[in-house]
């Protein structure tokens, strides 16, 4: 089983920025299409971004010119850029294998630990 792993999160204030990066150590990201979910307290999850093999790009409507999902081929990482954070996106963040970029959590095949992204002030 693809075992991935998650690195960043963190505290901000609202306005704030935070980078998240997704890797794995053995198989290439690149070949597979990885999406970032989201879930907060008393919610479902929920998909914020993905990126497909050939670098095509989805992001949910609530992250669109806030966030940024980037491959990063020579570091094996898929990261999320996060900026203008709101008290919104407060949450456990989790990468996923997300075949064809449906964002669609019940689709999603192998799951991430998720780390703790909170927005307050």
């Amino acid at each position: 089983q693809l075992q991935l792993v998650e690195s960043g999160g963190g505290s901000v204030h609202p306005g704030g920025s935070l980078r998240l990066s997704c890797t794995h150590s053995q198989y290439n990201l690149h070949s597979f299409d990885i999406g970032w979910f989201r879930q907060a307290p008393g919610k479902e999850r929920e998909g914020v971004a993905c990126i497909n093999r050939n670098r095509e790009i989805t992001y949910a409507d609530s992250v669109k010119g806030r966030f940024t999902i980037s491959g990063e081929s020579a570091k094996n990482t898929v990261d999320l850029q996060m900026n203008s954070l709101k008290s919104e996106d407060t949450g456990t963040y989790y990468c996923a294998v997300d075949p064809l970029c449906g964002l669609l959590p019940d689709r999603v095949l192998t799951w991430a630990q998720g780390t703790q992204v909170t927005v307050s002030s």
